[in-house]
């Protein structure tokens, strides 16, 4: 029926209600599956939404300061077997850090296929064999320099130089916290002290400050400088504490509003109340006591000495990575969004870290006997908790070490080669990346190999975020994690 006049009968309307009734719940729909895609955004997030949906929302760091070897624990070569003790030839000027160009120099330790994948693990790091099925290794990893500070900068913060956020800055500043009486960001260092670049590793830089690494020593007397009180400082009450926060909390607000400009401020207050509610949460999570035997024992803390040998040990470095380990499960599950765990330490020698520039045997046996300790059991614990599946753990170290020897039992540095392992939230286990070459000298396709950065976007990727879109404006330039740089590493991802 013709309607000149344009007026709507009572089917018509009814109609184009309809229509517009389904406009809505397509609406809904959609907001619905982007609130899918961005579920993982917590409180003091900068970005609006994730990405994409994402497939993990937590991470864990571990970080071998000093460089450990990969030919040594992961990256098993039978032709440094074969030709052990003959002249070192690598077909090309070698720029050695040290006088590393010995002879060719043997795995220290055999090597046995673990899990269903048939991984190759040497003896120290046999605890990582429950778990190889788990694993994803990447052994084409090159780094710019030999540098330790330049090659850990890179690692910790996707930049050489110091002055910019390190990655968990970058993840807290993005996603925000999923739990506002913790850090969003915790550093567990080495309990003999820093790596190189100290705090620069975990620093926000120029993000807001409350972005940065709070530094926790599980297991010491006091965990978290400046918590409470000083032992001095008996005449503090509740009461009183409670009373001065509150006074600081008015003067802040007060000095802030009269310059609004200026975020440093902003910073340091949310850095105060987070301090101020730490008090109650931070004591609770960092407490064992309440962890079952089997637990315990799964982490090798069950019997623990009352005194340690003054030497480095298996025992001590079980013990003391293990409890950050354990530690870390604790702040996970409370919602810390990322942790970073380093072993060994910047203090010089005797080395009590990674650069096994003397003795691979002694210096690498204890300290990756530890870590392998802690980190299986981190990933059994998780896994047990239906957690694995949405916390990605990484394991790195600055560089590698050369297929050659130095002074006989050592080696000298190797940016030129490496491994990572990743596993968990998205990655898929049982697999080796990435093929070196028969020396693990460098990467066995020189034109392709795996950068830091690609390790930075993958990671990225499967917690929901591009990128190449999580920028930041400083002075002049749109600063990111990936620099210009970072491809995703597509088969990793299940």
């Amino acid at each position: 029926m013709n309607n000149p006049l344009g007026v709507l009968s009572r089917r018509r309307m009814l109609e184009s209600l309809g229509h517009g009734f389904g406009g809505i719940a397509l609406g809904a729909l959609l907001d619905q599956e982007n609130s899918i895609a961005g579920q993982e955004i917590g409180s003091g997030a900068n970005l609006d939404r994730l990405h994409h949906k994402p497939k993990a929302k937590r991470v864990v760091q571990l970080f071998m300061a000093g460089a450990a070897s990969h030919i040594d624990l992961f990256d098993y070569k039978p032709e440094l077997v074969k030709r052990h003790g003959q002249e070192s030839d690598f077909g090309e000027p070698v720029e050695a850090f040290q006088n590393g160009l010995g002879p060719w120099l043997k795995p220290v330790w055999d090597f046995k296929p673990y899990g269903a994948c048939g991984k190759l693990l040497s003896q120290p790091v046999c605890d990582l064999g429950v778990v190889a099925d788990d694993l994803a290794f990447v052994h084409n990893v090159v780094g710019k320099t030999g540098v330790h500070s330049q090659a850990t900068l890179l690692h910790a913060t996707g930049f050489q130089l110091p002055g910019f956020p390190g990655m968990g800055a970058w993840v807290s500043y993005g996603l925000g916290s999923m739990n506002d009486n913790l850090p969003t960001f915790v550093v567990f260092p080495d309990h003999r002290g820093m790596a190189s670049n100290g705090t620069k590793n975990w620093d926000s830089a120029f993000l807001p400050a409350q972005h940065s690494g709070t530094v926790i020593y599980p297991g010491s007397e006091n965990p978290i400088a400046d918590l409470r009180p000083h032992k001095s400082g008996n005449f503090i009450t509740q009461a009183s504490e409670a009373a001065g926060q509150t006074l600081l909390a008015q003067l802040n607000r007060e000095h802030s509003q009269q310059r609004p400009s200026d975020q440093r401020l902003e910073s340091r207050i949310r850095s105060y109340e987070l301090a101020a509610r730490m008090q109650l949460a931070a004591p609770e999570a960092l407490d064992f006591s309440q962890e079952p035997q089997h637990i315990l024992k799964l982490y090798g803390l069950d019997q623990i000495p009352s005194n340690f040998d003054k030497e480095i040990n298996p025992v001590e470095e079980v013990v003391h990575f293990s409890r950050k380990c354990l530690a870390a499960r604790r702040m996970l599950e409370r919602g810390v969004r990322f942790i970073q765990i380093w072993s060994g330490n910047d203090n010089g020698f005797p080395r009590r870290n990674w650069d096994s520039h003397e003795d691979i045997q002694r210096d690498h046996g204890p300290l990756a006997a530890g870590m392998a300790k802690g980190a299986s059991a981190l990933i059994q614990d998780l896994k047990q908790r239906g957690m694995l599946e949405d916390t990605i753990i990484l394991w790195t170290t600055e560089f590698g070490r050369m297929p050659s020897s130095q002074g006989g039992k050592g080696r000298d540095h190797n940016p030129y080669c490496f491994t990572n392992w990743l596993c968990g939230g998205g990655i898929r286990g049982g697999i080796s990346y990435g093929p070196s070459d028969p020396f693990g000298y460098k990467p066995l396709d020189r034109e392709n190999p795996t950068q830091v950065y690609d390790i930075h976007a993958t990671i990225l990727h499967l917690l929901g975020i591009d990128h190449t879109r999580l920028t930041v404006r400083h002075n002049g330039i749109d600063r990111r994690l990936t620099d210009v740089h970072g491809q995703i590493i597509k088969d990793l991802i299940t």
